[in-house]
């Protein structure tokens, strides 16, 4: 969902998501898809690439960055990434669409983020449509602005909210937000607490 949505292409070495990179909020209206030239190596798809092979290089769950492209024109420029497709794998905003979220997933989810932030790993667009649960983990997808930074709290925490908001706006707290304070969100903040402590 939203402007970073995938294409799934099918390559010799399995299935792969192409994503074209757009922009959002006011400036879609004007720029749509075009970024101001600054550099190869500051073009915002290599960027992703460069992140994703460090995060993977970390242990974490991030798609297989496969290959990155820009086409300049001017002082401006456009760009795609191509990663594989994690299999068997839903979105936690697919997930609350087919019934909802267990506090179990939640759980899991408040681990991974913290094994995210503890490795420094910041995610600049941390919502239910970039968070992945396939059979085997959860899974942080779309890195597009991510960085890694020192683990401070002030991130981490606006990290979080956002994906609070975006639950939130989703149908996770339809049920009341006391419910949804008090279970939900409770569990995935335990998790990530437990796990940011060890």
């Amino acid at each position: 969902g939203g402007r970073g949505a995938a294409l799934f292409i099918d390559a010799p070495f399995g299935q792969c998501a192409l994503r074209h990179y757009r922009r959002g909020g006011m400036a879609a209206r004007v720029l749509a898809d075009r970024y101001l030239w600054t550099g190869p190596e500051r073009t915002r798809s290599f960027a992703e690439f460069r992140l994703l092979q460090s995060l993977r290089g970390k242990g974490l769950h991030v798609p297989q960055p496969v290959a990155a492209r820009y086409r300049r024109r001017g002082a401006q420029y456009r760009a795609d990434i191509i990663t594989r497709r994690i299999e068997r794998a839903a979105t936690l905003a697919q997930l609350l669409a087919q019934g909802g979220i267990d506090s179990t997933l939640a759980a899991c989810v408040g681990a991974e983020i913290a094994r995210f932030h503890a490795a420094g790993a910041y995610h600049a667009d941390l919502n239910a449509h970039n968070v992945l649960q396939s059979d085997a983990a959860v899974w942080l997808i779309d890195f597009d602005r991510g960085a890694l930074r020192a683990p401070a709290r002030g991130w981490q925490q606006a990290n979080l909210e956002r994906l609070k908001r975006s639950l939130r706006k989703l149908g996770a707290a339809r049920d009341g937000e006391d419910a949804f304070e008090s279970g939900l969100w409770q569990a995935l903040l335990a998790a990530y607490d437990k796990a940011l402590a060890t």
